[in-house]
């Protein structure tokens, strides 16, 4: 269920991977269309990696439910409806993965997102962030094995898929979010 390209298309009638990064995942949305769209789609997918999760957790316990997580997370990353092109990041279905399985570590993986990117203004910066700190959150609040494992290859994953954001940081060429409403046009004036 690619929400980061579904909505726009439905609500706006653009294809989101012409706009701005052309990735279909919320920070684009944001970036071109506005945190209302944008925080609608972040909430999608969480919803999809939670859904997909409890429904795991609640037929076989934990393993089962990151296992359906998982399957979740590679379906946003490779979206079966776009024919397996390139879907989003994967950080915000991994937060619903983990509110599923790891309630207390989400959120305060969640608290590390908010603060990081109140400094910083650079959503990839909030997300390798959030995504280290999740196995060490899971560690702390004593989560079950599959759990641990799951949190641990989640933010090597984040980490492997924000690479080219990680360059432009290295290079001084990332993208900051600007907390104001983004002009859709022609430009990409919005990821100035």
């Amino acid at each position: 269920m690619p929400w980061g390209y579904w909505l726009p298309r439905l609500l706006r009638g653009v294809d989101i991977r012409t706009l701005g990064s052309g990735n279909p995942g919320a920070t684009n949305v944001v970036r071109t269309l506005g945190f209302r769209f944008g925080l609608a789609v972040a909430l999608l997918d969480v919803a999809k990696g939670a859904a997909a999760a409890l429904l795991g957790v609640w037929v076989g316990g934990d393993l089962d439910g990151v296992l359906a997580g998982v399957a979740a997370m590679i379906g946003h990353w490779r979206p079966l409806f776009l024919g397996f092109a390139r879907g989003g990041k994967m950080v915000a279905t991994t937060g619903g993965v983990a509110l599923a399985v790891a309630t207390l570590a989400a959120l305060a993986a969640s608290g590390v997102w908010i603060l990081v990117f109140l400094l910083t203004r650079y959503a990839s910066v909030s997300s390798i962030a959030a995504a280290i700190s999740l196995p060490l959150w899971a560690l702390l609040f004593g989560a079950s094995w599959p759990v641990i494992a799951f949190t641990t290859g989640a933010a090597v994953a984040i980490i492997v898929l924000h690479r080219a954001n990680i360059r432009r940081l290295l290079a001084g060429e990332e993208n900051r979010m600007e907390l104001r409403r983004p002009r859709l046009g022609g430009s990409n004036a919005a990821l100035r």
